[in-house]
């Protein structure tokens, strides 16, 4: 297949092209130019999702992959352009949901919605509606594509991608903590499930999906089956060898001194508390049903060689990178100190 690829190259998308390129298939990339030494062999077009798409014009592909769509508006303005193109998978995300707080969602729960004009707002510089407004606006950028390219639409829910190349660091900062050993905090119970996806499995089973000409709407979350904190956790510390200890700290006590879910701390969502602005814990985010997913090929890794890829990457490329997600050091000291003296009851 003649395939394009929409987006950059730094993560999804380089996973993307090594999986195609492996199953024999001819890449063109269609991004703004970043990235230029990650695949030399394989053509480039320069352009902008809200600017010039020129470059796209009286082109021909077999199937075309959008990693970095989030407006609908550049998303529709792709789909137009592309009228030709034989498959179009978007790729979304688990956050269109509009009410994660039961377990078990599948693909027919209620998304998210906002005011059209509202999102046609959105620009790459508005930073802050971007992030407000994330699960709504890949909601309707679902809706565009399949109202320009009907029919011809894959639609792909992923919850958290993590693996090689991940900057996110939402997985990456468990895996090189852990392995930095010492007294390790550990947020909220070691019994809460958690979901997340191998970029890999992610990569190989969309580029799959793409070749069978398959469409419609997945959940493309993992593992197979229920994974805990405390699992997570422990097999990090075995493939690492590290002396980590891990200290549970409750959710109440971590809610009392603002430690920040997701972000500062990574994969945890409160269970027994609603995050800023809701009514009710988001249970159901990270136990999303995965099933038709699941039936149509999509398969995962072990979680051991998951951890040992991200760790080989981690030391080989992120030495003197800053995170952008995780707890500070000196933090966790002065949070695992307090969190004693509350077991002591000083």
């Amino acid at each position: 297949m003649n395939i394009l690829i929409l987006g950059g190259t730094r993560f999804l998308g380089r996973h993307l092209v090594e999986s195609a390129l492996e199953r024999g298939h001819k890449v063109t990339l269609f991004n703004r130019g970043s990235d230029q030494d990650v695949f030399p062999e394989v053509e480039r077009l320069i352009g902008d999702r809200d600017g010039s798409l020129k470059a796209l014009r009286e082109r021909e592909w077999d199937a075309a992959i959008d990693t970095c769509g989030f407006v609908p508006r550049t998303v529709r303005k792709s789909c137009i352009m592309l009228g030709s193109v034989k498959h179009y998978t978007y790729i979304s995300s688990i956050s269109v949901y509009k009410d994660p707080v039961v377990p078990g969602i599948d693909e027919s729960g209620t998304v998210q919605s906002m005011d059209e004009d509202k999102a046609e707002e959105v620009t790459r510089d508005t930073a802050g509606p971007v992030y407000d407004y994330y699960g709504p606006l890949k909601a309707l950028s679902e809706q565009a594509a399949e109202k320009e390219l009907p029919g011809k639409v894959l639609t792909v829910r992923p919850g958290l991608i993590v693996g090689p190349y991940d900057y996110s660091d939402r997985f990456s900062y468990w895996v090189d903590r852990v392995a930095k050993g010492g007294e390790v905090l550990a947020p909220g119970c070691p019994e809460r499930p958690i979901q997340f996806i191998d970029v890999r499995d992610l990569a190989e089973w969309v580029v799959q999906m793409a070749e069978k000409n398959i469409t419609g709407t997945y959940n493309a979350v993992g593992p197979q089956d229920v994974l805990t904190m405390g699992a997570l956790l422990e097999k990090c510390k075995e493939v690492s060898g590290s002396d980590a200890e891990f200290t549970w700290v409750s959710e109440r006590y971590l809610m009392e001194n603002k430690v920040g879910p997701w972000v500062e701390m990574p994969l945890w969502i409160p269970e027994e508390f609603p995050l800023q602005g809701e009514e009710k814990p988001w249970n159901g985010f990270m136990a999303i049903n995965n099933r038709n997913a699941a039936q149509m090929g999509l398969t995962f890794r072990p979680l051991s060689q998951t951890i040992e890829d991200t760790l080989i990457w981690e030391r080989q490329c992120r030495v003197n990178d800053q995170r952008k997600a995780g707890m500070d050091s000196v933090r966790e000291k002065e949070l695992l100190q307090g969190w004693h003296a509350v077991l002591q009851g000083k």
